[in-house]
C-alpha cells in the first residue's frame, strides 16, 4: 500500500516519542514504585474500561458517517461498512502532528468511490471542533471548582476561536470574499476551485443542526472515556465518589484539549504531563507514582488502543484502497449547483 509506506517513518518516530514519553513517566513516578503500583491494579477493570472507549469510537463513527451524507457530492454514496473502515483506519494517525494525518480519511474515500478529497476533509476539522467543544462542556464541569484562572482563561480562548469559526464559516458572503482575495494569490489561484469545494462542505458541516448533533454525540462519546479513567482511578484504590467523577472528568477533558492545542502526535508530552500534573494537584493524598501509573493506564486504553485498531484496520484492509481512484461516481447530488463544486479536484 504505497500510502503506509510513505507515512511510515512518520509513525515509527511518534512511538519513538510514545515510549520516550513513558519513560519520562517511569522517571518522574520512580520506576519500582509505579511498577507497584500498577501490580495492584485490579485488572479485570481493563475490560470495561477498553467497552467504554469503544462506546466513545461508535459514537464518533456514527458523526463521522453522518458528516458524508452531510457533505454529499458522491461521499454519501459509501456504504457503512466501507466507511467504518476508513473511520477507524484513520485513527492510526492520531500519532501525526496537529492529528494532521487524519486527512488520509479523505483519501481512503477518494480511492473507493473518487470523491474529491477538498469535499470530505472539512469533516476532519468538523470532527475536531464538534469533539473540542464537547470537551470543552464536559471541562467545564470542574473548572470552578478548581478556580484556576489560568484554566479559566485557556478554556475561554477555546470558546472564542470555535465562535470566531462559526461565524466566519456561516456569514456566507464574508466566507466568499475571502476566497476570492485567496483566489487572487498566485499560489492560490489554480486552487480555487478546491477552496469552494472545501468552502461548500464546510458551510453544510458547520450548521446549527449539523453541530448540535455532533456536539451531542462528542459528549455521549467522551462522556464514556471519562468514566473509563474514573474506572482507573477505582482500579489504583480510589473509593468512589461524585467528586472523584468530576475531578476525573475535569482532568481527562482539559488534559485532552491541551494536547490537541499543542499540535504534538496524539498529544505526546502534553496530554500525559497534563494528566499526572492535575491529578497530583486535584486529587488528595495521591503520589508521584499512582499519577504516573493512572496516566499510562488511560493513555494505552484510549489513544494507544486505538492506534493499534487503526492500523490493524489497515493492514487487513490494505488491498480494498490499491490503485487508481475511480472517478464521477454519483457527485452530482446534493448542494450547490456543479458550475460551484469541481467534482474532479482532489489535493494528491
Amino acid at each position: 500500500m504505497q500510502f503506509l509506506a510513505k507515512i511510515r517513518g512518520k509513525i515509527i518516530l511518534s512511538f519513538l516519542f510514545g515510549l520516550a514519553v513513558v519513560a519520562v513517566l517511569a522517571i518522574v513516578g520512580d520506576l519500582s514504585k509505579m511498577l507497584e503500583v500498577l501490580g495492584s491494579f485490579q485488572w479485570w477493570l481493563v475490560v470495561p474500561i477498553l467497552l467504554l472507549t469503544l462506546m466513545n469510537y461508535v459514537l464518533r463513527f456514527l458523526k463521522w458517517h453522518y458528516y458524508l451524507k452531510v457533505v454529499g457530492n458522491g461521499a454519501e454514496q459509501i456504504s457503512r461498512g466501507d466507511s467504518a473502515v476508513v473511520f477507524v483506519g484513520g485513527m492510526s494517525m492520531a500519532m501525526t502532528p496537529g492529528k494532521i494525518g487524519e486527512f488520509l480519511k479523505s483519501y481512503l474515500v477518494n480511492q473507493l468511490n473518487g470523491t474529491p478529497m477538498m469535499v470530505t476533509a472539512p469533516i476532519v476539522v468538523a470532527e475536531r471542533v464538534s469533539d473540542g467543544l464537547a470537551m470543552l462542556i464536559l471541562a467545564s464541569l470542574g473548572v470552578f471548582f478548581f478556580e484556576n484562572t489560568f484554566l479559566r482563561l485557556v478554556l475561554l480562548a477555546i470558546l472564542l476561536a470555535a465562535v470566531v469559526l462559526f461565524v466566519v464559516v456561516q456569514w456566507r458572503a464574508l466566507a466568499l470574499r475571502l476566497i476570492g482575495l485567496l483566489g487572487r494569490i498566485p499560489f492560490l489561484t489554480s486552487r480555487a476551485t478546491h477552496l469552494r469545494n472545501f468552502y461548500e462542505s464546510s458551510y453544510r458541516l458547520f450548521s446549527p443542526r449539523s453541530t448540535l448533533l455532533a456536539v451531542g454525540l462528542g459528549l455521549l462519546g467522551w462522556s464514556g472515556e471519562c468514566l473509563a479513567f474514573f474506572l482507573v482511578m477505582l482500579g489504583l484504590g480510589f473509593p468512589p465518589s461524585l467528586l472523584l467523577l468530576v475531578q476525573c472528568t475535569f482532568i481527562l477533558a482539559t488534559s485532552t484539549l491541551v494536547g490537541s492545542v499543542s499540535m504534538l502526535p496524539g498529544g505526546l508530552g502534553a496530554a500525559d504531563s497534563s494528566i499526572g500534573g492535575l491529578l497530583l494537584v486535584a486529587v488528595q493524598g495521591i503520589t508521584s507514582a499512582t499519577a504516573s501509573a493512572a496516566t499510562l493506564l488511560i493513555r494505552f486504553c484510549t489513544l494507544w488502543f486505538g492506534v493499534t485498531l487503526g492500523l490493524v484496520t489497515l493492514f487487513v484492509f490494505r488491498k480494498r484502497f490499491d490503485g487508481p481512484a475511480p472517478h464521477g461516481q454519483g457527485q452530482a447530488e446534493a448542494g450547490p449547483p456543479k458550475s460551484t463544486l469541481d467534482t474532479a479536484g482532489s489535493i494528491r
